[in-house]
């Protein structure tokens, strides 16, 4: 009947919207450092089954095939893709990027993140007011590890995570801690809440910490940021499949209208 052909259209548009949002939103952060983006996947919906196939028919013979409709598509979720963005070198020593796996630890709300901790890959850091290392968003957020530089010092950090600081008038640096990155055995299950930061779930399990270089976690690159992995081509390549694929489902809602409108008009 053409009320299926209607409906299943109509679910082939609302993904399609959903999956041009996807795109739009990747689009829009193409420059945003350490972003990461996302995409579409799709399944199917239920099946009217008309005749099962194994089942006997007149002859006393199994059907090979059966005879199911489909009632159209959904977006099952969107998955993340964290590859690797390209490395922009700045020479700015708070401005750090993550060679391989990890993720920057960030202190956020208890509401917002699991033990008031979230995940970043942005690594553009600053000094705030106060001498703490700090991310260069308009929240401002604080880097864990209660990081404070003195004023006048000179920061350098190292591929391991280690923070020097030379003060004013000393001849070797001095270490005031370590940078520890954490990573996730499903980082696809991680939860976006925004200011390019993540938060665990019970889908990504709970982080993995330890220093850079060790266990399967990246390396520190200083001077350096990761710019965000989206890829522009497959992008626009992507959004005109999406527009060609939203054409056919109007068409089919057209020629299920016209055929509506045939068995309408049967009796004049």
């Amino acid at each position: 009947m053409p009320i299926i052909a209607l409906h299943s259209a109509a679910t082939g548009l609302t993904a399609l919207n959903t999956k041009l949002d996807i795109i739009a939103h990747n689009l829009a952060n193409v420059n945003t450092v350490g972003f990461k983006s996302s995409r579409a996947n799709f399944q199917d919906l239920l099946y009217q089954q008309k005749k099962l196939p194994g089942v006997e028919n007149s002859n006393g013979d199994e059907r090979p095939t059966g005879l199911l409709i489909g009632l159209g598509v959904k977006v099952s979720g969107t998955q993340l893709n964290f590859s690797q963005g390209s490395l922009q070198t700045t020479g700015n020593s708070l401005d750090l990027a993550i060679e391989g796996e990890g993720f920057f630890q960030i202190e956020v709300e208890d509401d917002l993140g699991q033990g008031g901790i979230a995940y970043t890959r942005a690594g553009n850091f600053v000094l705030n007011s106060e001498g703490e290392i700090v991310l260069a968003t308009d929240q401002g957020r604080r880097l864990s590890g209660g990081f404070q530089i003195p004023e006048g010092s000179q920061v350098e950090i190292s591929a391991t995570g280690e923070v020097l600081v030379l003060e004013p008038g000393q001849a070797e640096p001095t270490s005031i801690g370590v940078i520890e990155l954490a990573i996730f055995r499903n980082q696809t299950g991680l939860k976006q809440i925004g200011e390019n930061l993540f938060v665990e779930t019970a889908a990504s399990g709970p982080p993995i910490t330890g220093e850079p270089g060790q266990e399967g976690i990246g390396r520190i690159l200083s001077g350096v940021l990761e710019s965000s992995n989206v890829d522009p081509t497959m992008e626009l390549i992507d959004l005109i499949k999406t527009q060609r694929a939203f054409e056919m489902n109007s068409n089919v809602i057209r020629a299920a209208d016209e055929t509506l409108q045939a068995v309408a008009q049967l009796r004049r």
